[in-house]
């Protein structure tokens, strides 16, 4: 699959080079996908497949915007967790203030898709990636992006680049706060502010703000987790309050915020300074959810929140039962190369027996011990029914990032089954 156009992203070919898509059928552009009037379980499709389901995907993003809606601050959801346009494109026009990338390329690609206000949740260091980053500003005006320095290496590096490019951009940066044993960040204060006094004397950067991550040292435990969240964004208001001379912007980006506590974040976001504050959170696995990592860390924050409703899972993997070759084990045709495993091993769902088209509830005796590259070993516990070659099971994942990244596209369901829409992913 080609990105040369933008119209490759927002209307491409899907055919049957893509892994799910039918082997005999005829390619078809993404705009036309239901018009085919396939069905998920009508044998029209090829196993296994990721799918999403329509109602789960406009539930969760209308759910989150409202909830930073309410809270006073704005989101730019991390576009790693999908990479597709197509989902970018849902998540801004429900109001989004722009998309999070985690690299120069994955931000390439969203500017290929229409994203004009961005971050960059990451250190650019490398000089191809400082010059990819400069022709975008240069090619799309009005392109709005910054990414994270933490650190005076990072800068003067960035500066020997600038002296040999004479008449780059200036690009925007944001001094990141980090925690001791964690990933990248300053790790104290006199460092961040030394920090912000270089960036200002800079003339190859312009300071707009200061971000930081909390959900590396994330429990489930509310009361350790608030502990944690309120004492990192503690450190980044006291820099902020010391630098806030240095900003060199008319406003001040302050973001945090992954997936697992964002009301936490939310609530310590909009910083107190002289000059108007941008709070942008980051969240990005709420577009699908999961049926696992997440769906834990949702409980423990709706009671914080006293939110109304709740996110729903969107993504599920579907695959074929291909082999029962002892009592107690059936293998199914997705593994490692198909799901997310990284945290946790997918969960049977559904259950649809060959030639049925009603979904039944997967028997409780049913669980994924093991996957290999292609297969998954669903073992059936004693007082279970075992399903038959042929059967189909729905996979709940833990962690959609893991899955996306699989993928190069996935249909778009509605609750019939029927496949009404398509993403494309480009990882």
């Amino acid at each position: 699959m080609t990105l040369a156009t933008a119209t490759d992203l927002a209307d491409p070919l899907l055919g049957p080079w893509l892994k799910g898509f039918p082997g005999a059928a005829a390619p078809v552009p993404l705009s036309r996908i239901a018009s085919r009037r396939w069905n998920l379980l009508a044998g029209d499709l090829s196993f296994p497949l990721a799918v999403l389901d329509r109602r789960a995907l406009e539930h969760n993003i209308a759910w989150m915007q409202r909830f930073v809606r309410e809270r006073g601050v704005e989101i730019a959801p991390h576009g790693k967790t999908t990479m597709s346009p197509q989902l970018f494109g849902r998540q801004l026009a429900a109001g989004a203030w722009g998309i999070t990338f985690a690299s120069v390329f994955q931000l390439r690609l969203g500017v290929l898709g229409g994203v004009r206000r961005a971050l960059v949740a990451n250190q650019v260091v490398h000089g191809t990636d400082l010059a990819a980053l400069a022709a975008l500003l240069v090619q799309h005006p009005g392109l709005q992006v910054a990414f994270l320095v933490d650190s005076s290496a990072q800068l003067r590096g960035i500066e020997a680049w600038h002296r040999v490019n004479a008449g780059a951009p200036v690009f925007d940066v944001l001094i990141e706060i980090g925690v001791a044993g964690g990933r990248t960040g300053v790790r104290d204060q006199a460092a961040a502010v030394a920090l912000a006094q270089e960036l200002r004397a800079s003339a190859a950067v312009r300071l707009v703000g200061i971000e930081c991550y909390e959900g590396l040292a994330i429990s489930g435990d509310s009361a350790r987790d608030e502990t944690g969240v309120d004492a990192l964004m503690q450190r980044l208001a006291a820099v902020a309050r010391e630098i806030e001379p240095m900003f060199e912007a008319d406003e001040v980006i302050v973001s945090a915020g992954g997936s697992a506590v964002f009301d936490l974040v939310a609530a310590r976001l909009v910083l107190p300074l002289a000059r108007p504050v941008r709070a942008l959170l980051r969240s990005g696995c709420y577009v699908t959810h999961d049926h696992g990592n997440y769906q834990r860390l949702l409980q423990p924050l709706l009671q914080r929140c006293g939110c109304d409703g709740a996110l729903e899972a969107a993504l599920t993997v579907w695959a074929l039962v291909q082999s029962t070759p002892e009592p107690g084990l059936a293998l199914l045709g997705a593994g490692r190369r198909d799901l997310s495993f990284d945290i946790e091993m997918p969960r049977p769902l559904l259950h649809v027996p060959a030639g049925s088209r009603t979904p039944l509830p997967a028997p409780a005796g049913w669980r994924i011990d093991r996957l290999n590259d292609q297969h998954a070993y669903l073992r059936i516990g004693a007082d279970a029914p075992a399903p038959e070659v042929g059967d189909l099971v729905a996979l709940g994942i833990s962690h959609p990032c893991t899955t996306f990244d699989k993928w190069t596209w996935m249909p778009v369901v509605d609750e019939g089954l029927d496949v009404v829409d398509a993403v494309t992913i480009h990882f």
